[in-house]
């Protein structure tokens, strides 16, 4: 068997029971369950949530995305093996420790498979809740080109690359393109600031003014749980980005719940504790796969400059990156993830028949015909 035929590239395909349109993100899909087979696994699996809450699956894959394409490697590699369950089970971890720590559930009801989820729905919080230890990257950027006001806090002067800030840091912006809110651009991912939340917070999909500052806790509390669990491997959690959402549970509370994906490598940095010592950035995160295109590509503007997306787009399609650039990734995700939960990552010979052996077997919930 080919190494890419052990890659889950294609995920919204697969013959999983569904009366809606497949949703594929740039990493996930997720087939959206009927009303019956909701209901029913509700019955089965005794999930805390209410009895006509709709289900869905979520499928991840080994896709990799950076600079807003995805990208494809040489042989038909056309995602970096072991990614998807990595991430995973990263996720899983780190929404484990925070339930088992009172901060809040998660989406996630069920784990059939690695690559896998069963979740409720949830009414998402329009935020793309960012907090930062560090100053780095776009923020550095900014700061160098005399930049002080980050999403209406002031920073202060004498910072410099690659160094802690005086304080955990929360820099919203906006998740989707939300039209008519003053002061805020109709722009999807845009930033904005908490007086932007308050003065605007049913926009924002908040269902009472006093839940921003419940967000910020969860959003605080969560980043503390796993900088402090990272630390413990020597690990340092730089920045990353929390999503948040509305369930209601079995008795009809309606809980604010940590949604998508936690301290993954995809939505976080995360640099090696010994190398910083010395003086070295090492990634532990996609920011490795960022830096290497920058480097790979004689003109790295087309990855940063958003007016040439065309451009950046025809690049991703039409450059297969070398099997070894793949792999190199393949053991960064691996490597973090293993050390995280502490078991080896296994990558599966085929992981999309054995997620439909699964929902057969176990969920019956895959479409015979």
């Amino acid at each position: 068997m080919s190494l890419a035929d052990k890659v889950l590239a294609v995920n919204n395909d697969l013959p999983i029971r569904t009366d809606q349109p497949v949703h594929s993100g740039k990493v996930r899909s997720v087939y959206w369950l009927t009303a019956e087979d909701s209901k029913r696994l509700i019955e089965e699996k005794g999930y805390n949530v209410a009895a006509d809450a709709p289900l869905a699956i979520m499928v991840i894959s080994d896709r990799i995305s950076a600079f807003d394409c995805i990208w494809h490697g040489e042989g038909g590699l056309n995602g970096v093996p072991g990614k998807g369950a990595a991430l995973n089970a990263i996720s899983n971890h780190w929404f484990r420790l925070f339930k088992e720590q009172g901060l809040a559930d998660s989406h996630i009801l069920d784990i059939p498979h690695p690559f896998v989820w069963i979740v409720q729905k949830a009414r998402p919080i329009m935020i793309e809740a960012i907090a930062r230890q560090y100053m780095t990257g776009s923020m550095w950027r900014a700061y160098e080109k005399g930049e002080r006001d980050f999403c209406g806090i002031n920073i202060p002067e004498g910072l410099s690359n690659n160094t802690k800030l005086p304080e955990l840091l929360i820099t919203p912006s906006t998740k989707g393109i939300l039209k008519g809110v003053p002061g805020v651009q109709e722009v999807d991912d845009v930033n904005i600031t908490r007086q932007n939340i308050e003065d605007n917070f049913e926009a924002f999909n908040f269902t009472s003014p006093a839940h921003i500052n419940d967000y910020e806790k969860l959003l605080k509390e969560g980043f503390d749980v796993i900088s402090a669990e990272l630390a413990k491997i020597d690990q340092i959690f730089v920045d990353t980005k929390f999503e948040f959402g509305y369930v209601t549970d079995k008795a009809g509370n309606e809980k604010l719940i940590y949604m998508d994906e936690v301290g993954t490598p995809d939505s976080s940095r995360i640099w090696d504790g010994p190398a910083f010592r010395e003086g070295e950035i090492v990634e532990n995160s996609k920011e490795d796969f960022r830096q290497l295109l920058l480097k790979h590509f004689p003109d790295p503007d087309i990855l940063l400059n958003k007016d040439r997306m065309t451009e950046r787009f025809a690049l991703a399609k039409d450059n297969a990156l070398p099997e070894s650039v793949l792999m190199q990734i393949s053991k960064t995700y691996t490597e973090i993830a293993e050390k995280v939960i502490g078991k080896k990552i296994v990558i599966s010979d085929n992981p999309k028949q054995e997620i439909i052996d699964i929902l057969r077997e176990q969920y019956n919930l895959i479409d015979e015909c």
